[in-house]
């Protein structure tokens, strides 16, 4: 049965949240738009524009609700997380932050352009410019952003002098329209203590500015220079460098952002938990242990156990037992009921999320909407 053939009847029914099939992806409808709206003054007060990252929670619905809160655009991972959210109506400022390189694809990124505003896609090859500049011959220019390597060597140009070359190559294709550039510090993301990530993020942009410098002098100083994210997002405001911010798990939050400091000042963290999994008891024959029915097909598994939000004692703790299952063990030989709820949440919420249907909109414990989770599996 499908989401709404289980849950469908349940909405705004007071109390409906008990009544859900687990496991089951939640969203907190009000912490959600709290942290949208607390994101969003963030970007207005420092003077930057979001342009926040799709691929955290691959939704029309929840893009739909960063782009009312201001947002210039939303980032995707991948060519078709932006083909689902343009057919849904998502189809202004695109940024597709992953080179297309093959000839199929191109050949979609060439309809997608053709019928969006603002599309752009990243580049860091000479050949992949020149495939992008005959494909566009004669059709609607495509917007070109350069992407920088911070240090991960995963894509990106390396040095000052390969993206001035790619800047020349992307001049001479009559299709094609330089638009800036693109340095995502993803490793920096993830550094907990405050003041390290902020030295990193100094380190990183000093790199980024002679890559900058060295474009301006050949006559492409960038008008977009996008970049930054959750865990950065207030050291990025304070280097004077990015023009647009692509924050993406700011909206749900996850473990690993949890554990960073995310102020630097010892205050609480500015975002909410807004994403988390509802799971049951499913077997309690052993005292201090309950079984539960989330398991490795439940949770990403690359960054540790789910921690427990609600519906345990405290000092319960989470083990993964397999694909279906869970553990709780239970401080002093606890018991919990069969089918008693619990709530977790997710370790890392981009993979987490890729692994539902559909998020069921909770506040509350009331349900009050089921959103399809618009581009699950879109990774070509």
């Amino acid at each position: 049965m499908t989401d709404e053939e289980l849950h469908g009847r349940l909405i705004d029914q007071q109390g409906s949240r008990h009544g859900l099939n687990t496991p089951v992806l939640i969203v907190d409808l009000d912490a959600l738009a709290r942290n949208i709206d607390a994101m969003a003054a963030f970007a207005q007060r420092h003077g930057v524009r979001l342009r926040p990252h799709a691929k955290t929670h691959k939704s029309a619905d929840i893009a739909r609700r960063q782009l009312a809160a201001g947002a210039v655009g939303v980032c995707c991972a991948k060519l078709g997380e932006a083909e689902v959210l343009a057919d849904q109506g998502v189809d202004a400022g695109l940024h597709v932050t992953s080179p297309v390189v093959s000839a199929p694809a191109i050949a979609r990124l060439m309809a997608l352009n053709a019928r969006t505003e603002g599309l752009m896609c990243v580049v860091d090859n000479p050949a992949n410019v020149a495939a992008l500049g005959a494909a566009a011959e004669g059709l609607k220019p495509l917007m070109v952003i350069i992407d920088i390597d911070p240090g991960i060597r995963r894509t990106g140009v390396g040095s000052a002098p390969a993206a001035v070359a790619l800047f020349e190559a992307i001049q001479a294709q009559a299709g094609l329209r330089y638009a800036g550039v693109q340095c995502y510090c993803g490793a920096q993301q993830h550094i907990e203590d405050f003041a390290a990530r902020r030295q990193a993020m100094q380190d990183r942009a000093a790199f980024i500015r002679t890559v900058i410098e060295a474009l301006a002098a050949a006559g492409g100083r960038p008008q977009i220079v996008t970049g930054g994210g959750t865990g950065t997002h207030r050291i990025d405001v304070e280097l004077g460098l990015f023009t647009e911010l692509q924050v993406g798990s700011y909206v749900f939050m996850d473990g690993q952002y949890l554990a960073c400091d995310l102020t630097g000042d010892g205050a609480a963290a500015p975002f909410e938990t807004a994403l988390m999994v509802d799971a049951r008891v499913v077997s309690a024959n052993t005292p201090g242990l309950a079984t539960i029915d989330a398991g490795f097909k439940a949770f990403a598994t690359d960054a540790g156990d789910p921690s427990i939000l609600a519906g345990a004692p405290d000092g319960a703790t989470y083990r993964f037992m397999g694909d279906e299952h869970g553990l709780l063990i239970l401080p002093d030989k606890g018991t919990l009921p069969l089918a008693h709820r619990v709530t977790l949440g997710a370790p890392h919420c981009d993979p987490t999320v890729n692994l539902y249907d559909t998020y069921h909109v909770v506040q509350g414990d009331t349900l009050r909407a089921l959103w399809p989770v618009s581009a699950r599996g879109r990774s070509r």
